[in-house]
């Protein structure tokens, strides 16, 4: 197993879409899919963000201004680390002297 996320987005794509649906050619996929998309973040809850849809959880975290669902009990990760006290002041002495 290489990235759980991505493993899961790939089964459950393969299940929810490419097993269900027979395409009838490339343009007709080109536009199955982004509908299929589509209904999968705006009308599907998922359960990993709290059993809400993709885009409702992002929206939540936006307006909330942390990582945190409204449920609290779950949160996302943190994608990038904060930077360790006296980085920033030592970035910008660098900086400043060129």
């Amino acid at each position: 197993m290489q990235n759980g996320y991505v493993e899961s987005f790939n089964g459950r794509t393969r299940n929810e879409l490419l097993n269900e649906s027979l395409f009838f050619g490339l343009d007709h996929a080109r536009s199955a899919i982004p509908e299929w998309a589509d209904d999968d973040n705006h009308f599907r809850p998922h359960s990993s963000p709290g059993y809400q849809t993709p885009a409702s959880s992002a929206e939540s975290m936006a307006a909330n201004g942390s990582n945190a669902t409204q449920d609290e009990s779950f949160a996302f990760p943190p994608v990038a680390h904060t930077a360790p006290f006296g980085v920033f002041k030592a970035a910008e002495a660098l900086i400043g002297a060129g």
